[in-house]
């Protein structure tokens, strides 16, 4: 596998250019998807952004999630060759911090039941785990260093388990769900698959701005408010100093 983390320490040191990474991941998917099927479409001549943290980091999107520069097709054929006008606003935050979006990865139809054709890059007989399929097998087959996915039960550590990879559900909506094809409005999340933790939190901290969420960043003090309502009587802290 790809790690982003690794990527971006040659990169910033000037041992591997950040078109020559996006170059690796192409190769990498012209080589292996055949075989897979975690790609429902890509880029063959993307190249990199000359600026942002993950400058140089090829991503998969999960296609359910809106690309202005791909077809979104919600692994569904009513939907083949459909086009969003305007990206997902979690794809225009990792254009932001430099990402290269190289395809669209394969999604189980709604991110429901119906299988993708995408396979276990581990064991070909075997299933890749959904709804999330093409994001999780196409970082364990080290086709790409990150990508996106959605979870409503449990489609992104599912196929996270199944293929080998990590995975983050993060909090509910630290990642925005507009532009995400619903099924839950009060539990779908997008969530992020790489080969290990620290590059995990190298993908999240880049996308959201959020310095504190690397390996080793000083957290301060939290601060914790207590929510009262004349209903519900005083909280129990007050009636012990009572």
């Amino acid at each position: 596998m790809i790690s982003l983390a690794g990527l971006q320490r040659r990169i910033d040191s000037s041992d591997l250019s950040p078109d020559a990474a996006i170059a690796q991941s192409l190769e990498a998917i012209g080589a292996r998807d055949k075989a897979i099927g975690a790609f429902i479409c890509h880029d063959q001549k993307a190249g990199a952004a000359s600026k942002g943290p993950l400058r140089g980091i090829a991503v998969g999107i999960k296609d359910i999630i809106d690309t202005s520069d791909f077809p979104t097709e919600m692994g569904a054929a009513i939907y083949k060759g459909w086009r969003p006008r305007a990206d997902a606003p979690v794809v225009a935050m990792l254009k932001q911090a430099g990402a290269t979006i190289v395809g669209k990865t394969a999604t189980t139809a709604f991110a429901s039941r119906d299988p993708a054709a995408t396979v276990n890059p581990h064991n070909r007989d075997h299933t890749p785990g959904g709804s999330s399929s093409g994001s999780a097998a196409g970082v364990a087959a080290g086709m790409i260093p990150l990508a996106l996915g959605t979870q409503t039960g449990g489609s992104v550590i599912r196929p996270a388990s199944y293929c080998g990879v990590a995975a983050i559900k993060p909090s509910f909506r630290l990642l925005p769900t507009v532009g995400v094809k619903c099924y839950s409005w009060t539990l779908d999340t997008v969530g992020m698959f790489a080969a290990g933790i620290k590059d995990l939190a190298h993908g999240l901290s880049a996308m959201t701005n959020r310095p504190e969420l690397l390996p080793g960043a000083a957290i301060g003090t939290p601060r914790i408010g207590v929510v009262t309502q004349d209903f519900a009587g005083a909280p129990a802290y007050r009636r012990a100093c009572a």
